[in-house]
């Protein structure tokens, strides 16, 4: 990718354009949530969506009451997530975010993060600062979703799995780099298995279904190093129509939305045949930069839901590889009223269900449940990369060639029994009867020409003649 103008990317040496779409909007220059409204009372429980408002805390609550950030929090009972909590809270997973980076303030975070980097080129080295100056908040949205902390006992917004480990790298979109995004996300991804990821996040589609070649080795790699590649769908209201790269990659387990009532959301997320489950995508809490509480929707929250169950299913189950871990979260899905097949292009194999993730008997597999790898992609799409021949080695040998029959070889100007048989013996005496034939005739004619002539007698010549 060589350019990028406006928010929209150049890719590889086909120049594919797309426009890299977080959350719920373009790059530019919407912001990923809904147009600004009036701020929520501070009475109220839940901000109005997609406006960003005061924190929201257990402050002018009645005693007894839920904290407001848990009680906004729907997710949390509705899909089973703290049922799992009584299995586990994530201990020993992380979860890499790629996005633009989590904010350093935000007390949710505090011990959340394990570490980080930057390669957009224009933030901190720990990946910390945020990067962007629309974006800068999404990826401190997307990170407390997934994994962030509380502000205190049974207080705070709370992340799926709240025992695991976060890494934040951070990625520049648009212009807010000169580094051509592939690049940032083929290095981010390899940085992120380097470090021990369990799971990578990423909350960002493009409107384009396939990808640069880049990005063929740098998700093979963190598929050869077992690690789950959890991808956002997309959403129709910031104009992606379909699912587009990274989301149709081979291998990724890609991430739909859907509304409070399960059913497919009509402008927080697209339909296509990569989705494989469904998460909540409206009126979805997130933990901004600054440390301000906002509501927001878009598959950019989906997916980190789906990435804290994933942390929850491998600190279960720490012996399943990323295959199973995708195969238990799939299967144990509850089916989604609006589906008509499974999977199906809107729910995939249905709506996420945290406590059946981590707790149901689920057969094992031996092969990605999710249809064809990215290595066979490649191998039948990449026609330019074909794997080199083999090399015979040095004591390789050819096999010793049956004998076979003994033929003499004659010039064919010499006759043999055959051509004597029959061809120059007729020739030969054809020839000779046909000569005799010719005579024959000749002598008869000339008898009987002989013999029609008139006779004369003959006289003796006058030199002769004598008195």
């Amino acid at each position: 990718m060589n350019a990028r103008r406006a928010g929209r990317v150049a890719v590889s040496a086909a120049a594919i354009a797309m426009t890299v779409v977080l959350g719920g909007a373009s790059i530019a220059p919407a912001v990923d949530e809904a147009p600004p409204g009036a701020t929520a009372p501070v009475a109220a429980p839940v901000p109005s969506p997609g406006v960003p408002s005061p924190r929201v805390s257990s402050p002018g609550v009645g005693a007894g009451a839920e904290d407001p950030a848990r009680a906004a929090e729907y997710w949390l009972d509705e899909y089973g997530i703290r049922t799992a909590w009584q299995t586990t809270r994530g201990k020993g997973s992380t979860i890499a975010i790629i996005d633009t980076g989590i904010g350093r303030s935000p007390v949710e975070f505090a011990g959340a993060v394990a570490g980080g980097a930057d390669f957009s080129g224009v933030g901190a080295s720990d990946g910390r600062m945020p990067v962007g100056a629309v974006d800068a908040n999404h990826g401190s949205w997307v990170a407390s979703l997934a994994a962030s902390r509380g502000t205190g006992a049974g207080t705070g917004m709370i992340g799926v799995a709240p025992e695991a480990q976060l890494l934040s790298i951070s990625i520049g979109f648009g212009e807010s780099s000169s580094v051509p995004l592939v690049q940032q996300v083929a290095d981010a991804m390899r940085w992120a298995v380097d470090h021990d990821a369990d799971i990578i996040n990423l909350s960002f589609t493009t409107n384009t279904l396939s990808w640069d070649p880049l990005w063929d080795d740098a998700f093979q790699y963190a598929f050869d190093h077992d690690v789950v590649v959890i991808v956002a769908a997309g959403n129709k209201g910031s104009g992606t129509d379909e699912v587009g790269a990274p989301a149709t990659i081979p291998g990724v387990l890609t991430v739909g939305g859907v509304n409070r009532a399960g059913a497919a959301s009509e402008e927080a997320s697209t339909q296509g045949i990569t989705i494989g489950i469904s998460a909540p995508s409206e009126e979805l809490l997130g933990v901004s930069a600054d440390g301000q509480l906002v509501v927001w929707n878009g598959t950019s929250g989906a997916a980190p839901i789906v990435a804290g169950i994933a942390a929850l299913v491998r600190s279960a189950h720490p012996e399943l590889d990323a295959d199973n871990v995708i195969n238990r979260i799939i299967r144990t899905a509850k089916p989604a009223a609006g589906a008509t097949r499974t999977p199906d292009p809107s729910y995939g194999y249905g709506l996420v269900d945290a406590a059946a993730a981590v707790t149901a008997n689920v057969a094992s597999v031996s092969s990605s449940p999710l249809g064809m790898t990215l290595t066979e992609w490649v191998r039948l799409y990449r026609r330019a990369d074909v794997a080199p021949a083999p090399q015979p080695t040095a004591t390789a040998s050819v096999p010793d060639l049956p004998a076979a029959d003994r033929v003499d070889v004659r010039s064919p100007l010499l006759p043999n029994a055959d051509s004597l048989r029959y061809g120059t013996v007729p020739l030969m005496a054809g020839t000779l009867a046909a000569i005799l034939v010719a005579l024959g005739v000749t002598a008869a004619a000339r008898r009987i020409r002989s013999e029609r002539a008139p006779r004369t007698p003959s006289r003796p010549s006058k030199e002769y003649f004598h008195l």
